[in-house]
């Protein structure tokens, strides 16, 4: 005996993601809206003065060379006196950050050594510099 005049009825097992695609839509919507306000900045008017130059920023670069070399802002040091350079460029007290660029071909334990000596100056925040690849 069929019922419902002969239709046959079956349970459907599919998810429907429709509604999940919806709220995903509304949310994208709400935070692109939303962001730039977040990132605003607030609106000043700066004052005028006569004196306007804006005072460099003192950099230590320290360059390794690929025959161990070591270069502190293009003059050459030996590396015995490595720290004590250091040490007095960074007298004032002020934390300084020093950049160091490094041969590719410069022994490791060289660099360990000069790392050390840069640490054992009191210099803690170190940059390294390097080359995008493909630059060459």
């Amino acid at each position: 005996m069929q019922t419902n005049g002969g239709k046959d009825r079956r349970m459907l097992s599919e998810i429907n993601i429709t509604p999940l695609v919806d709220v995903t839509l509304v949310l994208l919507i709400i935070f692109m809206v939303t962001t730039p306000m977040l990132q605003r900045g607030t609106d000043i008017q700066l004052p005028t003065a006569q004196a306007s130059q804006v005072k460099e920023e003192e950099r230590i670069t320290l360059t390794v060379t690929r025959d161990s070399r070591i270069l502190v802002n293009n003059e050459e040091v030996p590396r015995k006196e490595l720290e004590t350079r250091l040490k007095s460029m960074t007298g004032s007290g002020k934390e300084r950050t020093l950049y160091l660029r490094g041969d590719a071909r410069v022994p490791y334990g060289f660099v360990i050594d000069v790392m050390d000596a840069i640490k054992s100056s009191g210099i803690e925040t170190v940059g390294m510099i390097t080359e995008r690849a493909g630059s060459r």
